[in-house]
């Protein structure tokens, strides 16, 4: 089941994606609005897909959580990476788009910004894929139990036993009922011996 259940999520999850896709291409980009609409849609994609995983039972279902170490490690660089190749395509002449590209040239990297606003879709497209990783479940909550309890009792013949018990005082029937009378130096408790009656 826990197959089928991932497998599910993921295929609606691909059919939500290539939803919001379509909606993209309906969109005019010319224009700064349309253009950021544009690639929300595109990096909302991504989030959705990575969500799926985690909804599907990925991480074994629990309360979902933001993991800070994978935010400020992976996702943040990673973003800012692909934020930089978005706005170099930036329509228009914004502060941003002027910045970038100024940068870039003073980096001497241009070119190579250059080269991937190509590709500035899959760039867009992890964005929201990478943010959804950053998401994390606890885990199934696990009630605690107590553990059971150990009495000791006289048993036949007089000789002392361990039982184990439960919480409600119920004895345990798959607990052993005998105990070795012998300690772990071979020698028999002074409660446990025979005694020796001498006239």
């Amino acid at each position: 089941m826990y197959g089928l259940t991932r497998a599910t999520t993921t295929l609606i999850a691909a059919g939500v994606a290539g939803l919001l896709i379509w909606f993209a291409t309906q969109i005019n980009a010319d224009h700064l609005g349309g253009f950021w609409a544009v690639y929300g849609l595109i990096a909302g994609a991504g989030l959705v897909m990575a969500l799926s995983q985690l909804l599907g039972g990925w991480t074994k279902w629990g309360w979902p959580r933001v993991s800070g170490a994978f935010l400020l490690l992976a996702f943040v660089p990673i973003a800012i990476v692909s934020l930089w190749i978005v706005l170099a395509v930036e329509p228009g002449n914004g502060w941003f788009h002027r910045h970038v590209l100024t940068w870039s040239g003073d980096l001497h990297i241009r070119g190579l910004v250059d080269d991937l606003t190509a590709y500035v879709s899959v760039f867009a497209f992890g964005i929201g894929l990478v943010f959804g990783y950053s998401f994390d479940t606890t885990g199934p909550r696990r009630d605690v139990v107590e553990p059971a309890t150990t009495a000791r009792r006289r048993g036949l013949f007089g000789r002392r036993r361990d039982v184990v018990t439960t919480d409600d005082g119920v004895v345990d029937a798959d607990a052993p009922v005998t105990r070795d009378p012998s300690t772990s130096d071979g020698e028999v408790p002074a409660d446990d011996r025979d005694q020796i009656v001498t006239r």
